[in-house]
């Protein structure tokens, strides 16, 4: 719902155990940082309602998610790192 909201385009996605790697593209209306703030506070908003016992714990200084994160615009190496996130 939030990315059909947004018009944010998941194009590829792997999630690891400790980590997610995404590739998405984001109308230019949008920043950076507004855009990983909807998807991370969305996401830990919906692990919360699944598993209400990770509420009781403290993580990184009462966030879920860490607080970082890396992004980098992709140009001719598309499918490249399509397959790297795919595959990885």
């Amino acid at each position: 719902m939030l990315c059909q909201w947004n018009n944010i385009e998941i194009l590829e996605m792997n999630v690891k155990d400790d980590h997610i790697h995404l590739i998405i593209s984001v109308p230019s209306r949008l920043s950076v940082s507004e855009v990983m703030g909807m998807l991370k506070g969305k996401t830990a908003i919906k692990i919360f309602k699944s598993f209400p016992l990770l509420k009781k714990k403290t993580y990184w200084g009462n966030h879920f998610l860490s607080r970082g994160y890396c992004v980098s615009t992709i140009s001719l190496d598309e499918t490249k790192v399509r397959k790297y996130v795919k595959y990885q």
